[in-house]
């Protein structure tokens, strides 16, 4: 190993970044949002060079992370396992954090992506060379929308979003399956096949709602509904998917390789949505698009709200997957949601595409004015 791939430090940075404007999903217990809590990692080489990595805070159905809990259990329990070894073991590092805390995806998201970034660096690449090589250079994405009470601002929100290119739009519901049903309605027969339609619903419905909604989603030619039904009843999302011939994705139901064999088993879903966050970054999300693509399950490449920074994680893991992708919307955090980003060149999509990064590592550079702004106490440095 050479002196100057070792790390030298690991960096914890806690955010709160305001949104543009308030977002309301079905999320138990907090159902509109003003900010989203990140965590930046930086992983300092002896070499000089800076790896960084982001995760959430989002606190939903399978998120109890707090950016207290995250950075302890990074500085605590991963560094002092990661400082002398190579930026490049990435594989070894993984195995070892997960060995360390089982289950901390959120945390271990964050530095795995930050050892990407630096090995992308170190060794003068980008992300998706690393991952096998470049098998798309733009991707196209959709867009995911608040849910609201009235079908007149929902479509025209959704109509400045056509106008920016996009057609794949994705329906926050499952407050109130009846408000539900005559939004998507109006929007249908506003836009006609002009446009693909989707909903989310983050497991907030019970089961008989569901059923009602999802039959009358079927009638209106949805693409996909996600999550119609809380994340731990798999049974419920077996039986939906059973009843309608309208494919179902799972989120929340979504964490490890275990959990995406256990839908596969139950056949609870056809599509699965990833999140860099959730699922512990390049690292683990790769390992679960393998395992969908060998199930026939459809991949939705998505994200918690995140800056560029997560957006360039999943743009590089898709810019590597040779497989057919869904058009998912991963970058909805930067184009609609926050108020500001924390990078200097944001990676803002173009008539519903996103460019796959093409600088070295993550292609992204942190914006330190932004980062001392939006920046809260409690963050660390090991080394």
């Amino acid at each position: 190993m050479s002196h100057s791939e070792s790390i030298r430090s690991v960096e914890t940075i806690p955010l709160r970044i305001p949104f543009a404007h308030a977002f309301t999903m079905a999320a138990p217990g907090q159902q509109t949002r003003q900010s989203v809590d990140i965590l930046l990692v930086k992983i300092h080489t002896e070499g000089g060079l800076c790896g960084i990595g982001e995760t959430q805070a989002w606190r939903r159905q399978g998120s109890a992370e707090t950016l207290e809990n995250l950075s302890r259990t990074i500085i605590d329990h991963f560094v002092p396992r990661m400082l002398g070894r190579s930026c490049l073991d990435i594989a070894p590092i993984m195995h070892d954090l997960e060995g360390t805390i089982y289950g901390s995806l959120y945390a271990q998201a964050a530095i795995g992506d930050a050892l990407y970034d630096a090995a992308g660096k170190t060794l003068g690449l980008p992300v998706w060379r690393l991952l096998g090589g470049q098998c798309r250079d733009r991707i196209q994405v959709g867009i995911a929308v608040s849910i609201t009470s009235s079908p007149d601002a929902l479509i025209d929100a959704l109509e400045g979003w056509v106008a920016k290119g996009y057609r794949h739009l994705r329906l926050k519901v499952g407050i109130d399956y009846e408000t539900d049903f005559r939004n998507a309605s109006k929007v249908r027969e506003h836009f006609g096949d002009a446009v693909v339609l989707r909903a989310d619903a983050n497991g907030g419905m019970q089961y008989g709602d569901a059923l009602r909604l999802l039959r009358k989603l079927e009638a209106l030619d949805f693409d996909i509904v996600e999550q119609p039904v809380a994340g731990w009843d798999l049974g419920g999302m077996a039986a939906l998917a059973r009843m309608v011939g309208l494919p179902l994705s799972a989120d929340e139901s979504l964490t490890t390789d275990h959990s995406l064999i256990e839908i596969i088993r139950r056949g609870a879903a056809r599509v699965i949505q990833t999140k860099a966050g959730k699922n512990g970054g390049l690292y683990y999300s790769r390992r679960l698009w393998t395992i969908a693509e060998a199930a026939g399950v459809g991949i939705f490449p998505g994200n918690h709200p995140s800056t560029s920074i997560s957006v360039a994680s999943v743009a590089h893991l898709c810019a590597s997957w040779p497989g057919r992708l869904l058009v998912g919307d991963f970058q909805t955090g930067i184009a609609d949601m926050l108020a500001h980003d924390i990078v200097t060149k944001p990676l803002l999509p173009e008539h519903g595409f996103v460019d796959v990064p093409q600088g070295l590592g993550l292609g992204v550079e942190i914006d330190e004015d932004a980062i001392a702004r939006f920046r809260i106490d409690g963050g660390e440095r090991a080394s």
